[in-house]
């Protein structure tokens, strides 16, 4: 298969390339926005026609949730927008598409984990984006999966985990909110999800992947300095209300992974295990 690589420059795109070692059966177009320019419908529709593409894996979009706030039209562009105009372009060719989307379609006010089935109700700028993404991928392409996640953090680009590395070595004391749950998640492991879906067929609708298990972003902090073997840094729990952001964050957005877990006979790292094997790639 021709299969089309969006945003190849982030975390998610970085393991997609990773991977594609092992699947030189397929000829891998990884594309960001100097190869392709996802928000102009027109080089979407030539770039697919003359590359004969089978299948997209759309892993870019506006992600920077605060800032997001302050630039909804761009964020409407690239997060709502493109992916229509790729799943457009895709569905001419009968071809099929993965559209990688968020917890933050949700408004964090359950206390169970969310199901495919549960009402959306986004709350920032970046989720009501995000969802319109998804309804557009999955309208306009037959053959479309869109997997929501969350935490999301690698070896690439910037993130929490890196982030707390850092602060840990610079800071004597770090206070972490302890109020919002969720699930982190290793981007190799959804990459590797998604290419079992790949090559096992794209069977559509909507999946959600985390790493397996809970933690609060306090819990998460205090797990990557003990791994990392930080031992300077004190680091206390604090209310969300004490880090007034831009944007609103869900307080639970636990994502339930049964379907994809059953349709794709996953078995899913817990989340601790994965952070330790990012954090030792990360030290080599």
């Amino acid at each position: 298969m021709n299969i089309l690589i969006t945003g190849c420059n982030g975390q998610l795109g970085n393991e997609m390339q990773l991977l594609q070692a092992e699947k030189k059966e397929h000829r891998w177009f990884n594309t960001d926005v100097a190869e392709l320019d996802i928000t102009n419908r027109e080089a979407i529709k030539l770039f697919v026609e003359e590359n004969a593409i089978d299948g997209i894996v759309n892993c870019a979009a506006f992600t920077a949730v605060d800032k997001a706030e302050s630039n909804e039209e761009f964020c409407q562009k690239l997060n709502a927008e493109a992916p229509a105009f790729l799943a457009e372009a895709i569905e001419a060719r009968k071809g099929w598409m993965v559209q990688v989307s968020t917890d933050y379609v949700f408004d964090g006010t359950a206390h169970t984990p969310y199901t495919e089935n549960d009402d959306t109700c986004p709350t920032s700028v970046y989720g009501k984006t995000k969802l319109v993404g998804e309804f557009n991928v999955l309208k306009l392409c037959k053959r479309s999966m869109v997997i929501r996640t969350a935490w999301l953090y690698s070896t690439f680009g910037n993130n929490f985990v890196k982030t707390m590395i850092r602060l840990g070595g610079e800071r004597d004391t770090l206070g972490v909110v302890f109020d919002q749950i969720g699930s982190p998640t290793y981007a190799r492991d959804l990459a590797l999800a998604i290419m079992t879906a790949i090559e096992r067929g794209i069977e559509p609708g909507i999946y959600h992947f985390t790493n397996e298990g809970v933690a609060s972003w306090y819990d998460f902090t205090k797990a990557i300095h003990r791994i990392a073997g930080i031992t300077t840094c004190k680091v206390s729990p604090i209310h969300t209300a004490d880090y007034p952001t831009p944007a609103t964050r869900p307080a639970y957005s636990v994502l339930d992974k049964t379907k994809i877990k059953q349709t794709y006979k996953l078995d899913i790292p817990y989340w601790e295990t994965s952070l330790k094997e990012c954090i030792g790639k990360l030290a080599e």
